[in-house]
């Protein structure tokens, strides 16, 4: 079979029992599709189904259509290559849970305007840079001692730690972009062994922060970028790069990658991504690449 359709249940609930997998198989053979052997990868958790004669779209559309209500992620790829060797991860809302501006945001008690603009801007609304620009302007005088304060509020992505660790251990590069900003980014990297990472410099004079960030803005351009000049630089082909993100500055990134995932991302993101994960946690993203339960690493 020369496609695979993924299928990912929550951790917590593993739900994916065999009902959902003979419901989703029989949804593309009722297409015309050839169905292999269901393959578990985690027992209640993920389970592969191998395809032919349907495209990945058409066989993600039918499987959800025969799932209605359950809470199941659904990947459909080609099988070859399914296991990727760079990638390229947005942090906040992605690698972890929190957005940064809105934390420092809640130290002036703007937190409710900040996020706003953030939204917006992740929706693709307002232009990305514009919306920086705009909402560091508010934090005008801050004290970099509120940097590190609210650093210690960070929460990692439930799979975060799992992700980076198996596709490095298992020889893949790893680099964290974002459109946030370098003292966090920096940070996160060094928490969960990234290669690299890339983002934005907020100006700073004499301890304090200035209201304006460093020029130019890392945006959509520059994350696109980041991929394309990570998987030159390492002689990765571009089949061979996964990337993942939440906001609309991640969108181009995650159409240029050979799986490109949507994360729990933003309605306008979601609606253009060829994969996404709504309901389960990042280990899903090593899940659709094959890997099973036992071939996890977790530190």
């Amino acid at each position: 079979m020369d496609h695979v359709l993924t299928l990912i249940a929550n951790a917590a609930e593993a739900d994916l029992d065999d009902a959902a997998v003979a419901g989703a198989r029989a949804a593309l053979t009722g297409l015309g599709a050839l169905t292999g052997t269901p393959d578990t990868l985690a027992p209640g958790i993920a389970c592969d189904l191998p395809f032919a004669g349907l495209s990945p779209d058409q066989a993600t559309a039918a499987a959800a259509a025969a799932l209605p209500g359950r809470r199941i992620d659904l990947i459909a790829q080609p099988s070859a290559g399914r296991r990727k060797r760079l990638l390229v991860a947005d942090m906040e809302s992605t690698v972890i849970q929190q957005e940064m501006l809105e934390e420092l945001a809640d130290l002036v008690g703007i937190r409710e305007r900040i996020t706003e603009i953030t939204w917006r801007a992740m929706n693709g609304e307002v232009d990305f840079a514009d919306s920086v620009r705009e909402r560091v302007g508010l934090l005008r005088g801050l004290s970099t001692d509120a940097l590190e304060q609210v650093f210690d509020r960070v929460e990692l992505m439930p799979g975060a730690s799992a992700l980076v660790a198996t596709m490095r251990g298992n020889g893949a590069r790893c680099v964290l972009v974002s459109g946030g900003f370098k003292f966090f980014s920096a940070r996160v990297r060094d928490r969960l062994g990234f290669h690299d990472d890339q983002a934005n410099d907020l100006e700073l004079v004499d301890g304090r922060l200035t209201g304006r960030p460093v020029e130019p803005i890392l945006d959509k351009n520059a994350k696109l970028g980041t991929l394309l000049r990570e998987a030159g630089r390492h002689h990765i082909p571009i089949a061979e790069t996964l990337a993942v993100g939440d906001g609309a500055n991640d969108l181009p990134m995650i159409q240029a990658a050979g799986l490109g995932v949507a994360y729990h991302a933003k309605p306008s993101v979601a609606a253009q991504a060829r994969a996404r994960i709504d309901h389960t946690d990042l280990t899903a993203l090593l899940y659709a690449q094959g890997y099973r339960h036992d071939e996890i690493r977790h530190s």
